[in-house]
């Protein structure tokens, strides 16, 4: 079970057009977590895939993760929630964040027919 997967909101809204201090582990985002968060946007953008949706969906490619507990403090948040699970991420997209060594090689993916 993994709980947290927008990791205090940076996954979740990105920094691209935040007016606020994104957070990271809970406290301010330190630059270089700013600057991969960018270019991780950047590909999401390229692939017209939400940052929220590979947020979620992520650790789900992991044999130890079964369940992912993102913060739901309301039915409008937990609706979002369905809809960014079940949003279609081509394969293309996280080959693309390996790639550009924005995930490791050996990160397990998530493949639709896992769940």
């Amino acid at each position: 079970m993994l709980g947290g997967p927008y990791n205090s909101g940076i996954l979740a809204t990105g920094v691209k057009n935040s007016k606020i201090t994104p957070y990271y582990n809970y406290e301010p985002a330190p630059a270089e977590v700013v600057a991969k968060v960018n270019k991780i946007e950047d590909i999401c953008a390229q692939f017209q895939v939400p940052l929220a949706a590979a947020a979620l969906q992520f650790p789900l490619g992991h044999s130890a993760v079964s369940t992912v507990i993102p913060g739901l403090g309301s039915a409008k948040r937990v609706d979002q929630a369905i809809e960014l699970f079940n949003y279609d991420i081509p394969k293309a997209f996280w080959t693309q964040l390996k790639d550009d060594g924005l995930l490791r090689q050996d990160a397990p993916l998530l493949t639709r027919d896992a769940y």
